[in-house]
């Protein structure tokens, strides 16, 4: 089976709520598409996400009534539950500022440093803690007023509380989502994202840890003809397309 190219897999790929039990799925290409998965975009680079592969059938069988019994689950060949990050915000930081030094050189004196190096150093020691580092909502508050207050003089970023954060993990993380689902589809693989789910349930039955948040979990197999339900439905295109 021939790869398809971008339009061909976004065409191809729909939600599909029934999979075919006789065709298995190749678990190693479940996993390549969740790697490239990981290269979708990601806010300031802290891919603040983790994917859980799920192939064990007695696991997906108590998934199933956790995703309310949906029939894209209960049919799933396999599962992947996306989760959020956002705890890890620290270790992904130094991760970041690691990957500085084998770019730039470690240990550089400041006067040494090229501008983008101490841009980019900057930016993950000092701008991303100040950013996601909250305490109980009250850090978050005051940074949301001073920053509001020099945005009456000068465009600034504003969404710096710690609900706001989260609300960016979870968009980046749904990028990572969409990015396998295609990728799925570019396989010739059906896939179908399903925001239903008793979440404290599943983190528990996985075992995940408490910072983790449940983006979504995508069910994985081969489509049934009936596992389509219908046509594909768009409002039309010039209702939500605008040119400036």
């Amino acid at each position: 089976m021939s790869e398809k190219t971008v339009s061909e897999a976004v065409n191809y790929r729909r939600s599909v709520r029934v999979y075919d039990p006789e065709k298995p799925i190749d678990t190693s290409i479940v996993k390549k598409c969740l790697e490239q998965a990981s290269l979708a975009p990601t806010s300031s680079n802290m891919q603040l996400w983790e994917f859980y592969h799920i192939t064990d059938k007695e696991i997906i069988k108590k998934m199933a009534p956790l995703c309310f019994n949906q029939n894209a689950a209960k049919t799933a060949q396999q599962l992947v539950v996306f989760v959020t990050r956002k705890d890890l915000w620290r270790k992904r930081a130094k991760a970041n500022l690691a990957f500085m030094d084998t770019v730039f050189g470690k240990n550089n004196p400041k006067s040494e440093q090229r501008s983008r190096e101490k841009v980019a150093r900057n930016y993950y020691g000092k701008l991303i803690p100040f950013t996601y580092f909250d305490f109980l909502g009250i850090f978050g508050w005051l940074k949301y007023i001073l920053f509001s207050i020099v945005g009456i003089f000068r465009p600034i970023y504003r969404e710096v509380r710690n609900s706001d954060m989260r609300i960016v993990a979870h968009k980046t993380c749904g990028l990572a989502a969409q990015t396998f689902m295609l990728s799925m589809a570019a396989e010739g693989y059906d896939t179908c994202p399903m925001e239903g789910s008793d979440t404290w349930r599943v983190k528990r039955l996985l075992g995940l840890p408490f910072g983790v948040e449940v983006n979504m979990i995508v069910s994985c197999g081969i489509r049934k003809p009936e596992g389509v339900y219908g046509e594909r439905f768009r409002i039309p295109f010039e209702e939500v397309y605008r040119e400036i």
